[in-house]
């Protein structure tokens, strides 16, 4: 009960202005015209509240103007919530330009974003048995997945690297910048083959053969 609360309140606080926003649908990142309410209510009871997430997994009211680290939320345990309730938006509303949702209670959370709603943010220990996680989307050791060096896919045309992520929000995430960048002195590549993506991982001492299995997952923007 709490957490309905807390997503109400965020929700309310927002100035309810009729917002007209070109919004990228999903993979295409086609320019798509729609329009909405922060916090309208098309049935009894129902409240409906629409957010952006960038390519550092921040998460915005979709209509916010300036979109930063001061503007994104921050609060731990609104983020944990949301990313567990986030899976595909198969609603009948807003599907094509919000391909996402995160329920709370009787409130519907529409979620868009610049590439995948998973964002891995930090390469974090378990305590207990010391294998490495990612993290992601700001939940700390609340929001984690296996780390698995092997299945790590880079994409060649931009170099973007993607890693397994929960089901129920598409299998994959995308991994921040800055950690990719810190990840990538231990790529292997195929010396003979120019341009090509890279063929082996060396992590903890150990070289793994990349399965690159994630690249039917991923698509460029116009594909």
């Amino acid at each position: 009960m709490m957490y309905l609360g807390h997503c109400t309140m965020r929700g309310l606080l927002h100035k309810q202005n009729l917002c007209w926003n070109k919004v990228p649908s999903y993979k295409t990142h086609t320019p798509v015209t729609t329009s909405y309410i922060q916090g309208q209510s098309p049935d009894p009871k129902v409240r409906e509240y629409f957010y952006y997430i960038d390519h550092q997994g921040q998460l915005f009211l979709d209509d916010a103007k300036v979109k930063n680290f001061i503007t994104c939320f921050k609060d731990k345990q609104f983020l944990v919530f949301f990313f567990k309730q986030l899976k595909r938006n198969l609603s009948g509303r807003y599907e094509k330009e919000f391909p996402y949702i995160s329920p709370c209670g009787k409130e519907r959370n529409f979620v868009r974003c610049d590439d995948l709603p998973v964002v891995f943010t930090h390469i974090i220990k378990d305590e207990v048995s010391g294998k490495e996680l990612l993290s992601y989307c700001g939940g700390g050791e609340k929001l984690v997945v296996t780390f698995e060096p092997e299945r790590l896919f880079m994409l060649p045309e931009n170099g973007r690297l993607y890693h397994p992520a929960p089901e129920k929000t598409g299998a994959v995430g995308l991994v921040k910048s800055a950690v990719a960048f810190e990840l990538s002195p231990f790529f292997v590549y195929n010396a003979d083959v120019a341009s090509a993506p890279p063929t082996h991982f060396r992590w903890n001492g150990k070289l793994y053969r990349l399965t690159n299995e994630l690249a039917r997952f991923i698509q460029l923007s116009g594909d």
